[in-house]
């Protein structure tokens, strides 16, 4: 996790987004511990009650889960609600203004292909 804080968002909401990218990135997978609130918060230079209130907002998310003298969990089925959810964002916030901007720049089917090749040809060769 990267250790810089932007002042547009609160530090626990920060956090909060930073743990669903890892699980959803395949860096925290189902069943996989969290690293405790003390340690987070020794490492980040964060209070504890900061890392305990973006624990809180992933397990009434229902991502996480305490288990009773062992901490806090990726859930089961968690990436896959993120997922779902991520999609779901994307298509109502981001996906409208870049279909606007596809069909404000005059862009074609072939052409968005064409990149979108290009692109998958630059993943494969890293």
């Amino acid at each position: 996790m990267s250790r810089e804080w932007n002042e547009h968002s609160p530090i626990y909401r920060q956090l909060r987004d930073r743990v669903t990218h890892m699980i959803l990135d395949g860096v925290l997978n189902e069943g996989d511990p969290l690293p405790s609130a003390r340690n987070v918060a020794a490492e980040y230079r964060i209070n504890p009650l900061t890392v305990l209130k973006a624990y809180q907002e992933l397990s009434d998310e229902a991502l996480i889960e305490t288990r009773r003298g062992l901490g806090m969990f990726v859930k089961t089925g968690a990436r896959d609600r993120l997922l779902q959810a991520e999609r779901q964002k994307f298509l109502n916030e981001h996906w409208p203004r870049i279909a606007a901007t596809i069909e404000r720049l005059g862009l074609t089917q072939k052409e968005l292909e064409a990149a979108a090749a290009r692109r998958s040809s630059k993943k494969g060769s890293r």
